[in-house]
């Protein structure tokens, strides 16, 4: 098999935060695969093919891409953020499971800055000890299993990034994650919004949990929660190391 499949990170906006790594990658690409906006950051040239297609055909989207691989294609399927954080590379593998002969595919991660990490650089250092990462969408899984983690997760004192918050399908879901989190963190705990970070309309909010609404949060912003040690310092939100 001649062909193989690159599994990238875009990053989490700027294309400044695109990785060399990446964009050899892209350069030598015959096909592109991906979500539609994620598709439409590629920039198009001589030769090379887009197939983009809708968030919701992730496991569509990997079998096309090895199909083109064993046909001899070189592709790259493209991600926001990091590939492997609630992205496409695990859909890559879960197609791949299917396949009579996994070891023959020539497949790459490549990693990407995730929105996370850049959200929480640009609020200082938010992450800065033990934390967790949560998807909030309960497309492809049920909702009580995330009560449950946000719940286990708040009790455990771990800082949680949130991806996915609240959408127009999904409008109530983050009001009852709030209630779960002043409950089990406190009222007066850190909690960031980090909107369309590192593009020219990124907007940073820090509020206490007693402060934040539903509304400050959408389908475009990282949501970051401290725990007990969490606290401001000016400007800048960070978690010390040094756990009292």
């Amino acid at each position: 098999m001649s062909g193989w499949v690159a599994i990238a990170g875009l990053g989490p906006g700027n294309e400044a935060l695109v990785t060399e790594e990446v964009r050899a990658a892209l350069a030598e690409a015959t096909d592109i695969v991906g979500y539609i906006p994620y598709v439409a950051r590629v920039a198009p040239r001589e030769g090379l093919r887009l197939h983009a297609s809708d968030n919701r055909v992730e496991l569509d989207r990997a079998n096309l891409a090895l199909d083109m691989a064993a046909a001899g294609q070189r592709v790259v399927v493209v991600s926001s953020g990091d590939p492997g954080v609630f992205a496409m590379a695990a859909a890559v593998f879960e197609a791949l499971e299917t396949r009579p002969d996994p070891d023959a595919f020539d497949i790459r991660i490549l990693p990407g800055i995730t929105a996370m990490l850049a959200a929480a650089a640009r609020l200082g250092a938010p992450l800065g000890h033990d934390f967790c990462a949560m998807n909030l969408s309960d497309n492809l899984k049920p909702w009580d299993l995330i009560e449950k983690r946000l719940r286990l997760a708040a009790e455990a004192g771990f800082a949680m990034a949130f991806y996915n918050p609240r959408s127009k399908s999904r409008p109530h879901g983050f009001a009852r994650v709030l209630e779960i989190l002043r409950e089990t963190a406190g009222p007066e705990t850190l909690i960031s919004f980090a909107r369309a970070v590192t593009t020219p309309d990124e907007r940073l909010t820090t509020v206490t949990l007693a402060e934040a609404t539903p509304e400050m949060a959408d389908m475009r912003t990282m949501v970051i929660v401290g725990n007990a040690d969490t606290r401001r310092v000016g400007r800048w939100v960070y978690t010390p190391r040094q756990v009292r």
